[in-house]
């Protein structure tokens, strides 16, 4: 009887848990699931909490459930160290040896960056209070307009989420009757519109252009931040960019337990895996999702990360599920999918319009790929989010 232990109940983590226990089948084998998040949360929603779209109910739910009716253990912990050596997880609710191990935890943000975070002057949305208090702020700043900046800060690697955020923030401007109040501006460090951390899309460039004209966005790229205060955004070449309401997307880390935890990862935090998503030196170590390394595979001007989104963390928790099963069950052949080449597949909420973005891969070369702008209708992302929702509630990881 083998034990796998899985630090991460999200997109990565519950893929990697249903996956295991699907290939193995009803066997003795034991499959622990712990997190420091009780729920899971679809994360591509909460660009909408802030404008009363969608509450944080509405997109999350108990995870334990979930996993225990598919023979799952659920421990509600935090991971504090790893010892690969010893084959053990140290948390906040005890140790736990592990035969296998799958490091699915998600980010930490860095707020280096003088002024930047919900912690002093700067609006974040990749969490429920974050995206909780941007409501207020938002609220708030209803009453009282000014000039606003929105966009990313160098090393920022959650582009898709700033721009849908951007588009959202202009339609509730309108919705609320102060846009001509507004001197709305987008900031980033891509060297181009468009180019997402992924080295850009044929005509994404083009298309993010005739949007942002259209809605009258003043769009300043190869943007390094050198700190925010409550009046403004500073840059880093001394110009200053005025602002009543400030929201930058972050650069990530790696957790803390992996940065405790020496031989684990990089400088960073995040882990260093083969293609087959097990650790280059811990061959019986797992990573998936945001916690693993990828190498920016472009460069330029301005530093800009690599986005490990929702879609390729369940992609590659299925592959960590797969091949820890296999190797239970002393299969060698394990399946390589490098992250790099799971396909892009994204539908952008372009402020109730939508854009569909598909690539064979994520990363280029590519053999095929395509932006799809649809200005009269914003379903596809809805569609997606209630499917996906329906699929996890009942623990259908294989279903794409």
């Amino acid at each position: 009887m083998a034990t796998t232990v899985v630090l991460g109940g999200n997109f990565a983590g519950l893929a990697s848990a249903l996956e295991t226990r699907r290939h193995l089948g009803n066997t003795d084998d034991r499959i622990i699931v712990i997190s420091r998040a009780e729920n899971f949360l679809f994360v591509p929603s909460l660009i909408w909490v802030p404008f009363r779209e969608r509450e944080i109910e509405d997109i999350s739910f108990p995870v334990g459930p979930i996993l225990e009716s598919h023979g799952i253990e659920f421990i509600h912990a935090e991971g504090t160290r790893i010892d690969p050596e010893a084959s053990v997880v140290h948390t906040t609710k005890g140790d736990f040896e592990f035969d296998y191990l799958v490091i699915a935890t998600g980010p930490e943000l860095d707020w280096s960056i003088p002024g930047t975070g919900p912690h002093a002057h700067s609006h974040y949305i990749g969490t429920p209070p974050d995206a909780l208090a941007t409501r207020a702020a938002f609220e708030r700043f209803v009453d009282n307009p000014g000039p606003v900046v929105i966009g990313a800060t160098q090393r920022a690697g959650c582009m898709g989420a700033a721009y849908e955020f951007l588009f959202n923030f202009e339609y509730h401007l309108h919705k609320h009757g102060i846009r001509d109040k507004v001197e709305l501006t987008w900031i980033t460090p891509e060297p181009f519109l468009g180019h997402f951390g992924i080295g850009g899309l044929p005509g994404g460039e083009t298309l993010l252009k005739a949007f942002t004209n259209h809605l009258h966005i003043r769009t300043v790229t190869d943007v390094e931040v050198d700190h925010v205060d409550s009046e403004q955004v500073v840059l880093a070449d001394g110009t200053t960019l005025p602002s009543a309401f400030t929201m930058l997307m972050p650069p990530f880390l790696g957790q803390k337990v992996v940065r405790d935890s020496p031989g684990m990862g990089n400088a960073k935090g995040y882990v260093p895996v083969e293609d087959t998503y097990q650790h280059k030196n811990y061959p019986h170590i797992f990573a998936a999702g945001i916690a693993i390394d990828v190498p920016v595979p472009f460069a330029t001007p301005v530093a800009v990360g690599v986005p490990k989104t929702g879609y390729p963390a369940d992609e590659a928790g299925k592959t960590v599920g797969e091949n820890i099963a296999h190797l239970i069950k002393s299969d060698a052949r394990l399946r390589e999918r490098p992250f790099t080449k799971i396909p892009g597949l994204c539908v952008m909420d372009a402020g109730h319009k939508e854009v569909v973005i598909l690539a064979n891969h994520l990363i280029g070369p590519r053999d095929f790929a395509v932006m799809l702008p649809d200005p009269l209708f914003d379903e596809g992302k809805r569609l997606f989010e209630k499917y996906f929702l329906w699929k996890t509630r009942h623990g259908y990881s294989a279903l794409p």
